[in-house]
């Protein structure tokens, strides 16, 4: 009778995907910052095979026209630039190329800086400290000046933003990573594991690296909101995604002499990366909690109340 109770309870258990939907649910924040988001990677998977080259069509007639004419075509809702260009589909369009850059930074950094990071965890204090040393005379140098300084030798491409970022960022994952092993292989469930004859990297993937990832993961989220300000800052710098190609910082760098008299040529990426970088810390944020056993049960609560 408790067996057929058991399977009762089993069976009635909400699939995995239930589970997360009602934790994010019960925080309403991290809930329409996921909408948002999802919007956004969606506009810019098909935004700019959808516009076509729209973004691009110059209407001199137009130039820097204001925004809220509801009286014209739904993309100069948001006013249009120096060229006539209409700004909502530039926005869109330039998610793309923002989001990509971005993406394709804290991808490689964390691939990397956590690979390091096992390394240095594991291995012998030589090849540790090798490791760490080189990871600081990265971190000595400000971020800014060595994408500045390689930029300016190499070029301004998406591949070569992305590398130089992915560089100034590899530290951050590498230090956090080689602390979380560190601390971890001294508990007693990896003590065990290792007595009763697991091996180093059975120790290393089964036990350690599950337990990191919900780590990394978080710090993932945050680094992509910086790495978007830092390639927003290159652009504004002029030193980053040059024309034809755009960004959101490259569109605010192009609005800053138009201040005065055309506000909104800078207003609208700016807020575009205001809210996307607001929406990846409220969503990093609850995943803190999500994936932590020991708050989870809070959010798991609210949500079944709220279900």
């Amino acid at each position: 009778m408790s067996l057929s109770g058991t399977d009762t309870m089993i069976a009635s258990d909400p699939p995995a995907w239930k589970r997360i939907l009602g934790m994010l649910w019960a925080d309403k924040f991290a809930f329409v910052a996921a909408l948002f988001l999802i919007l956004v990677v969606i506009l810019a998977l098909v935004g700019p095979e959808w516009l076509g080259d729209l973004a691009g069509k110059q209407n001199l007639r137009g130039r820097n026209l204001a925004p809220f004419d509801w009286q014209r075509e739904w993309v100069y809702w948001l006013g249009a630039d120096a060229l006539g260009r209409p700004l909502l589909a530039r926005i869109i369009v330039a998610a793309r190329n923002t989001l990509l850059i971005a993406a394709g930074a804290v991808l490689l950094s964390s691939v990397i800086g956590t690979i390091l990071g096992l390394v240095a965890g594991v291995s012998g204090p030589r090849t540790s400290q090798i490791i760490m040393r080189l990871a600081d005379v990265i971190m000595s140098f400000p971020s800014l000046l060595i994408a500045v300084i390689v930029l300016y030798l190499l070029g301004s491409s998406i591949l070569n933003l992305i590398a130089v970022l992915a560089i100034t960022r590899i530290p951050v994952y590498l230090r956090t990573t080689r602390a979380e092993v560190l601390e971890i292989r001294e508990r007693m469930f990896v003590q065990a594991a290792r007595v009763m004859g697991a091996s180093s990297r059975r120790i290393l993937f089964r036990h350690i690296l599950p337990i990191v990832i919900p780590t990394l993961t978080t710090l993932a989220t945050l680094d992509f909101a910086y790495v978007m300000l830092a390639e927003s800052a290159l652009s504004f710098l002029g030193i980053g995604i040059q024309p034809p190609e755009i960004t959101w910082g490259l569109m605010i760098s192009q609005g800053r002499q138009y201040l005065t008299n055309a506000w909104w040529l800078s207003f609208w990426p700016g807020l575009a990366i205001i809210l996307t970088t607001l929406s990846l810390n409220l969503l990093s944020n609850w995943m803190r909690i999500a994936l932590d056993p020991v708050q989870r049960w809070r959010l798991e609560m609210k949500g079944r109340k709220n279900g």
